[in-house]
């Protein structure tokens, strides 16, 4: 799994019109799922997006992680974060999950992130969305279970 985390003062997804998920303080999470990613590539990011320190602190230091501010996620599904584009000028999306892989695992890391206490918005798998945010530093991570510590054997 690959995930852009920002760091946002706000962020939103529109989907025909009708904002369908919207949260504060917290973060924007764009989740892509890969050919075989499992339960331990979601365990691995849920722990990262909850824990990770990228909130500051009095003096300013990034101290603080999204369950120490009280922070809000909304995860949006983004395929084309396993795009490859070494080759050619259009995009290879051969590494990515089919999507019903991918609709069921990305729905698992919303559950888990709820199940752990974390407020979550969504948008809606495979729809057109119209994404907006305030990125608050500007703040961004990019987060790979594969390079992260999964314990899936890499072939």
């Amino acid at each position: 799994m690959k995930a852009v985390i920002q760091r946002v003062t706000s962020a939103s997804v529109e989907v025909d019109g009708q904002v369908v998920g919207e949260i504060r303080h917290g973060l924007m999470v764009l989740l892509g799922v890969a050919k075989g990613d499992a339960e331990s590539d979601i365990r691995y990011l849920i722990d990262k997006i909850r824990s990770l320190r990228i909130f500051s602190d009095e003096q300013g230091k990034m101290n603080r992680s999204l369950v120490d501010v009280g922070g809000a996620v909304l995860l949006v599904s983004q395929f084309t974060l396993l795009g490859r584009t070494a080759n050619g000028r259009r995009p290879s999306f051969d590494d990515a999950a089919p999507p019903e892989l991918a609709k069921r695992l990305y729905e698992q890391v919303a559950t888990g992130l709820r199940e752990s206490g974390t407020v979550v918005e969504t948008g809606i798998f495979a729809a057109h969305m119209k994404v907006a945010l305030v990125n608050d530093g500007p703040v961004t991570f990019v987060l790979d279970s594969q390079e992260g510590g999964s314990s899936r054997l890499k072939i």
